[in-house]
């Protein structure tokens, strides 16, 4: 990569010829992996650049507010001198337009002004010209400016002249990326993404930022329209109920939240019930894979992000969750979006569930033509739920039955890894669950990096016929191979 060039990058991918033979899953997920891995040097880099933006650039932070834990939004206001160029305002559109990507961007701040005498008074000339102002990262001197934009400043008879202009820069101006760094302790990390839940902010601050938490709160509302509500998670998900302590930093404390992903409404109490934004385009990509009159068999339902899109796509749903409130959201969700007709709703433990009321159902369905679907989203735990299946239908009713003769259910089960290989590592640890191999019978998806070496994957596979029926599940090997007639599933990692 130059240094110094503006405008947009490009990244050219090369892939050694000795590799060629690799399967395209195993490439894929390296691929993937890649690409995770450039997104964090991405992400650093921009804030590198950020952070030398800032110290080279427009906004130069009094001393007078590091450390600051109340927020004091005058004590951030600066005069500064910024670059401007003349332009006659018979051609001021044309011209700004044509230097748009050197004009000055900041927030409540007017980019093109009227011209000013010495004595700080309007120029007698009034109406005849205006100053655009200048990003004084991208123009230094009247060498700053590209060929393009040399020759329209030359095309509409523009002098290529610079000259300074005196800006007053309030808080109202500064981004909160300067705001926070100029208030936390030099050198320390500096946060202000946070994952937005309807009007919620919700952030996961480092031990060194919390001093300055209720600071950090206020900013993000002031600097994010919507936002009414930051609150900071002060532990981790508790996996029975999957919430988690959360605290509020600023704004009000209304923890009801509207969400709407994938065209589908959504209200919840964020402060009792699991919602992770996300995973809007996992909800996607598994509620693309079904069909109007499949079955889908949600055994960790929450307030209902596969359960209500399948019920809109013409599904019948079986939904369950074990904390009450997740139950009371998914039933309120199922009404609110009118499919509530569609979906038999459950508040159990994710493995009796399986054992009754999908138990009760699962002969019948299987005789039918529709496809099954088992969704198992609880990534710390759903891998060793698996072990539900096992045996699930009792003694196999007529031992002559092809393997292809039922229509054996499509499981969908997600889990967390920390293994180097996650794929084989997900993969075997479904495998020791169901006491079966799954070897050629599964497919793994990346779903996304959760932490520096942490990796949220799904495994999808039909169910062996072999694991519902007791019969065959009676101290077999993890080894054996299964019936080579078993209906394989088919290839999700796209």
């Amino acid at each position: 990569m130059a240094a110094g060039w503006r405008g947009s990058g490009r990244l050219l991918f090369l892939f050694p010829k000795h590799h060629s033979c690799v399967s395209v899953s195993q490439n894929l997920n390296q691929f993937a992996r890649i690409s995770l891995q450039f997104s964090s040097v991405v992400h650093s880099q921009k804030a590198m650049t950020d952070h030398l933006q800032t110290d080279l650039g427009l906004y130069k932070p009094p001393q007078t507010v590091r450390g600051m834990t109340e927020l004091d939004r005058t004590a951030f206001s600066q005069t500064v001198s910024v670059p401007a160029i003349r332009i006659p305002t018979k051609v001021l559109n044309k011209v700004v337009k044509s230097l748009k990507k050197v004009a000055l961007q900041r927030p409540g701040l007017k980019r093109v002004v009227e011209e000013h005498n010495e004595d700080g008074n309007k120029d007698s000339s009034q109406g005849e010209h205006r100053l655009l102002l200048l990003d004084p990262n991208n123009i230094t001197s009247t060498d700053s400016f590209d060929s393009e934009e040399a020759e329209a400043l030359k095309a509409y008879g523009v002098p290529q002249e610079i000259q300074k202009y005196q800006v007053k820069l309030t808080y109202e101006n500064l981004k909160s990326e300067e705001i926070l760094r100029a208030v936390l302790p030099e050198g320390q990390d500096v946060t202000s993404g946070f994952s937005r839940v309807g009007h919620i902010a919700h952030m996961n601050l480092r031990d060194h930022q919390l001093p300055y938490r209720k600071l950090i709160g206020q900013v993000i509302i002031d600097k994010n329209p919507g936002v009414t509500c930051v609150v900071n998670k002060t532990n981790t998900i508790d996996s029975t109920y999957r919430n988690f302590q959360m605290e509020v930093l600023a704004g009000e404390s209304n923890m009801v939240a509207k969400v709407r992903e994938n065209a589908v409404l959504y209200e919840f109490d964020f402060s009792l019930v699991y919602w992770n934004p996300r995973l809007s385009t996992e909800h996607e990509r598994i509620v693309s894979l079904l069909q109007r009159g499949d079955t889908v068999v949600d055994v960790f339902a929450g307030v209902g992000p596969f359960a209500i899109p399948a019920a809109r796509r013409g599904c019948e749903v079986l939904a369950n969750d074990l904390n009450p409130e997740s139950f009371r959201w998914l039933q309120h969700n199922a009404k609110l979006n009118k499919v509530d007709r569609k979906i038999t709703s459950f508040n159990m433990d994710g493995r009796d569930f399986i054992r009754g009321p999908v138990r009760e159902r699962l002969p019948s369905l299987m005789k039918g033509s529709q496809k099954i679907h088992v969704v198992m989203n609880l990534p710390a735990l759903a891998l060793e739920f698996l072990d539900a299946f096992r045996g699930l239908l009792g003694p196999e009713p007529d031992q002559s039955l092809s393997c292809l003769d039922d229509n054996l259910p499509q499981v969908h089960c997600y889990g967390f890894s920390k293994e180097d290989d996650t794929q084989r590592d997900v993969v075997e640890r479904a495998e020791a669950s169901l006491k079966i191999s799954l070897r050629g019978q599964c497919s793994v998806h990346l779903v996304r990096n959760v932490a520096p070496n942490k990796e949220m994957m799904c495994v999808s596979f039909t169910l062996p016929r072999g694991v519902l029926y007791s019969t065959h599940t009676q101290d077999r090997d993890i080894s054996e191979e299964p019936c080579p007639k078993k209906q394989k599933c088919e290839d999700l990692t796209d």
